[in-house]
């Protein structure tokens, strides 16, 4: 293989994409100009599958726009401004939704890089957009119903999140399937806590980009809730179920304030944007009966560590430390290395809500008593510094939660708190550092009506 040159590629191609429903194997091609063929796989447990007729015609959408949007892992490597998709056409619409997913969700890859993607990243669309009013799915609806089974696929990470949302379920009487991509052992392992039924979606990365990335491709986040979104509306219509179910908050919408730079999302496909734009194409475009949504959307971070903390059930079992689910490098000797942005918030966020002595049993030690930490502390109460490039609260969460703290007579002592209460403190003004209004149930969602319904009490409890 030649030497990569990033400044020399002039094109990204889609090449193809195809799903075996004999081996639940899809396939997905890429290519830079006339350079070699790059290849990813996605499998979905289960195989062999029946599909026909409409729900055929809806496995080869869904394929075609996880195509699109996996894409966003290979265009990195060279961000070059002509993109072309060699073995299908598609419209405005899906090219808008793709554009948009590239533009946001490269944010912080781009600021990181010193690129400017505006209006970079440009899809060919010369089909015209399905007339509206077949499926009865929303307004502008075109995508059939597919008769899927009441059932939902549930995105599971291994943290508290996502045991919050299969709970919540459980206790709705929602016949649900845990699922998570790739071969994470610490995720199978909490998975297998729930005792519910579970799927292990296969994920292959094409070989191609590591060598590339070795040889000086762009590199760096991309919107990695996008990509695995549309990899379980694949399975959900491959597997003929009608709910794909994430389990993002209310605060990740929210992203890090930059001096002269303005907003960037770390997590812009947690976002409520994100869901908006993508769960309304897919019942417009794949399937009018398929539900995608997050179950928390209403709550903010430190709501969902209010209920996390109800029950001791996976206390042995999650983590939301990231250095566990990087691709590459070394994992925490623990599930919790103590040191990252997530173990730092989700400590923090937990503390008003259990026990001193229980939470420093999940972590191992308690990270408030350490003042080499407090560096790590400041970013998240934005003190001197912006909110890490991470999937953590809002500044004013974590504010709240230390103010909280510094009210309690079993966390005023510890060093970090203390250091709180003399240094930061004074110069917040007292009605902004009020936990309850915070903890409010409320904000735009897309859960089903009558779903939400059922959890909203068991919410606001």
């Amino acid at each position: 293989m030649t030497a990569f040159d990033k400044d020399q590629v002039s094109r990204f191609r889609f090449v193809r994409c195809d799903f075996a429903a004999d081996t639940g194997v899809a396939r997905l091609v890429y290519a830079f100009d006339d350079g070699p063929e790059m290849t990813e796989t996605v499998t979905v447990p289960g195989a062999p599958f029946q599909l026909d007729g409409e729900r055929a015609a809806a496995v080869q959408r869904a394929l075609q726009l996880l195509h699109l949007i996996a894409g966003v892992s290979y265009y990195k490597a060279a961000v070059p401004a002509q993109v072309s998709i060699d073995s299908y056409a598609i419209d405005a619409a899906t090219a808008v939704l793709v554009e948009t997913v590239y533009f946001n969700g490269l944010g912080e890859f781009a600021y990181r890089n010193g690129l400017n993607l505006r209006d970079r990243f440009k899809l060919p669309a010369s089909l015209p957009s399905p007339a509206s009013g077949r499926g009865g799915g929303g307004e502008g609806a075109s995508a059939p119903e597919l008769g899927l089974a009441h059932h939902a696929l549930v995105a599971i990470g291994g943290g508290k999140d996502s045991l919050v949302s299969i709970e919540a379920l459980r206790n709705a009487g929602v016949a649900e399937t845990v699922t998570w991509i790739g071969g994470s052992q610490l995720i199978r392992a909490c998975a297998e806590r729930t005792g519910l039924p579970t799927l292990n979606i296969g994920r292959t990365l094409a070989p191609e980009l590591f060598e590339l990335n070795r040889q000086g491709a762009w590199n760096g986040h991309i919107p990695v809730t996008a990509v695995n979104s549309a990899i379980m509306v694949l399975a959900a219509v491959v597997q003929g179920v009608d709910q794909v179910v994430f389990s993002n908050e209310r605060s990740a919408s929210y992203g890090s304030q930059i001096a002269g730079t303005g907003e960037v999302n770390h997590q812009w496909s947690k976002g409520w944007a994100f869901e908006k734009a993508f769960g309304d194409y897919v019942q417009q475009y794949i399937a009018a009966d398929l539900n995608y949504y997050s179950l928390l959307r209403p709550l903010s971070e430190l709501a969902v560590a209010r209920q996390f903390a109800k029950t001791d059930f996976y206390d042995a079992h999650f983590s939301s430390c990231n250095r566990n689910f990087h691709i590459l490098g070394e994992r925490p000797v623990n599930r919790w290395c103590g040191v990252c942005p997530k173990c730092h918030f989700v400590f923090l966020a937990l503390a008003p809500f259990m026990p001193k002595i229980r939470l420093v049993r999940i972590f191992g030690r308690n990270l408030l008593d350490d003042m080499e930490q407090a560096g790590g502390y400041d970013a998240l109460l934005e003190f001197q510094d912006h909110k890490p490039f991470e999937c953590v609260g809002e500044g004013k969460e974590s504010r709240a939660a230390m103010a909280t703290l510094a009210s309690r007579p079993d966390w005023k002592e510890d060093v970090l708190v203390k250091r709180f209460a003399s240094l930061i403190q004074p110069t917040l003004a007292a009605d902004e550092l009020q936990i309850e209004p915070l903890l409010v149930i409320d904000g735009e969602h897309r859960i089903p009506a009558a779903l939400w319904e059922r959890l909203r009490a068991n919410f606001a409890a």
